[in-house]
This record gives C-alpha cells, structure tokens and sequence, in this order.
C-alpha cells in the first residue's frame, strides 16, 4: 500500500507500518467470552474511523521487519520552518558514531529549554525522520531546542543498546549546553509509544546515576511493561495499529527472548522498577482502545504512590497514535494541546 503526503504526514511513526511488503496475519486464537460480542470498530470515536479504512491489520515479525523499515517517511517541512541538523556524537557502548537530529528555533540565543525526543516503533523500526515535522512545530511554538536520537534498533542490538544511545544523548546535552545554547536545568523528555517507554528507562537511569536533572517527561502512549505481551487481551483492545503480536515481536526482540513473567533484565522494564519515587514531574496519555491503556494507567498509579506529580489523559474511543494520524479530530487536538501545554509549564515557556 503507497500513501500520499497528506496521510504519511498524519500518520508518523503509524506510517512505518504501512508498506506493501509487509504481510498481515489475523490472531489465532479465539477472544475472551466477555468481549466476543463487542465490535472494536463500534468503540472507535467516530472521528477517527475513516482513515483505519486505509490501513491493513499487521503482525510485525522477522518475515516483514525490513519491509516495514523501507517505509516512507514524511519530508521535513520547508523554509521558513526550522530545519533539522544532523549531528554525530559517542553514543552507547560498541556505538561511538550516533547521529541525533537537531531542531534549533534560534541558535544565536543562550539559555534555552531543551528536550530529548524518542522516537516510537517497538524499539524494533522506526528513525527521527519520522516525526520531523511534528517537531519542527513544536520547536518553533515552545521555542526549545529539540534533539532526536537514531537509537540502535533490536533484534540486531538488543537490550542495553537502545538506552545507552538515548542516555548518552542525554549525556552530550548536558556536556554540550553551551555549544547548543541550552539551559541544562530545563530538559525535558519527549516520546511517543516505544521511545515514551526509553524516556522513562533513561529517568530512572538519571535518577539512579545522580548526575543528568530532568525536568520534565511527556509519555505519549507510552510501552512500559513488557508483561503485556504475556496475555492477549479483551478482543477490543490493541485493535488498531499496534496489536498483542507486534508488541509481542518487540519486546522478544529487545530482550532476546520472550518476555516472562517472574524476570526481565535490570533496568529494561520501567514498569518493573522496584520504586518510582524520585522521577521527575510526568505527563501521561493514552487512549481506551490503546494496547498499553492498562500499563500506562498503572504506571500512573505507582507514579502517585511515589510521590511525582503526573498528569493523566485517558481518551475513549482513541487507539494507538490516534493524535498523529487524525491530529485535527476534536479528541485529538484536546490530547495534543494537553501535552504541550504541560511542556510549556514544566519549561517556563513564555
């Protein structure tokens, strides 16, 4: 299948699963009694029904992971649009050349907030390109310099790979402040869906360190708890765009295995951290049909156990990355301007 512009643009990181090679398969087994009867269609807000006419049902595997990765990505905006600029600095361990995109709304200025954006993509696909746009919107309405990291990708770099990149560019941040012209007490984390669920494994990592303050961190749909990949769950839920068996593929991939109740590798599962307390402030959001609706209200949850101020947005009726692939439907556009504008609180953004 080959989009348009239009419905690339809208789609991000979804439109990496959009490609004519990539096969798509049905769950085998048969649902839960209690939600057999219940169409997930039906639930969907009905602003953002139509476009899932345009996307086929897929189950990310090794048989179409490069298919899936050959997708398209949406082109930059251009001038007057702030242009991105790729750097190339020491990532994680057995990585020294890791490129990270950077998005400056005024690179004469010193003092600047600044965030750390992860991509999404299962920790399996996916680059900054595919958000650009997005973000060379939003660094020119927060005014804030944006830094994108090309993490390392599993099953070829497994776990620690990905977040050692992710930190490190933490890292250069901090190290480069004043070459960037940022304000290293104003960085925050950004990230969609799997780079939402790094960004919370690089807090807990900062926070174990002492070393790197984070201001601030906005979970979009975030993929936390690998345990989600050992029940399938009511027939409704993770419908659309990001189902049980990609996420499934995903953590395996990451992990090396497949994931297992009792034990996962320390420091690769935010939502097994033995305590929470410490983070820094945190927005979270997804939607009721989102495969990761449970883990991120839990998540939330312990958050406020732990003392850390969090922000909750749960959107009936919304699924997997509904904000970037129908951004003007009216729950869409309530979810975004929520996230932004908690960023723009916790940077003290005029």
């Amino acid at each position: 299948m080959r989009l348009n512009r239009r419905e690339l643009a809208a789609m991000s990181f979804s439109a990496l699963m959009l490609t004519s090679g990539a096969r798509a398969e049905t769950v085998s087994s048969a649902p839960q009694p209690a939600a057999a009867a219940i169409d997930p269609l039906n639930l969907v807000d009905p602003e953002l029904r139509p476009i899932l006419d345009h996307i086929p049902p897929l189950d990310l595997g090794m048989d179409n992971l490069q298919a899936v990765r050959s997708a398209e990505f949406p082109p930059a905006l251009p001038l007057p649009a702030i242009q991105p600029q790729e750097r190339f600095i020491q990532g994680g361990a057995g990585n020294p050349r890791l490129r990270v995109v950077v998005l400056d709304p005024a690179p004469q200025a010193a003092g600047k907030p600044a965030i750390l954006h992860i991509h999404g993509g299962g920790l399996v696909v996916g680059k900054p390109e595919v958000a650009i746009p997005e973000l060379q919107q939003l660094a020119a309405e927060l005014g804030v310099v944006i830094v994108s990291v090309d993490y390392r990708l599993a099953p070829e770099h497994p776990f620690p790979a990905g977040l050692d990149d992710a930190y490190a560019t933490l890292e250069w941040m901090h190290r480069s402040a004043g070459e960037l012209g940022i304000d290293p007490a104003r960085i925050a984390l950004l990230g969609e869906s799997a780079g939402a669920g790094l960004a919370a494994a690089v807090s807990l990592r900062a926070r174990d360190r002492g070393a790197l303050p984070i201001r601030f961190q906005a979970l979009r749909y975030p993929m936390l708890d690998d345990r989600t990949a050992q029940q399938k769950p009511p027939a409704h839920v993770g419908t659309f765009i990001w189902n049980w068996q990609s996420n499934a593929f995903g953590w395996a991939s990451v992990l090396g295995r497949k994931p297992v109740m009792d034990a996962a590798p320390e420091g690769a599962i935010p939502a097994r951290a033995k305590s929470l307390h410490g983070l820094p402030e945190t927005w979270i959001g997804v939607g009721t049909l989102d495969l990761f609706a449970r883990e991120s209200m839990a998540f939330a949850g312990r958050l406020v156990e732990a003392g850390v101020p969090v922000e909750l947005s749960v959107v009936p009726g919304a699924y997997h990355g509904f904000d970037t692939m129908v951004p003007a439907a009216r729950v869409s556009a309530t979810f975004i301007a929520s996230w932004k504008s908690a960023l723009r609180r916790a940077l003290q953004v005029d």
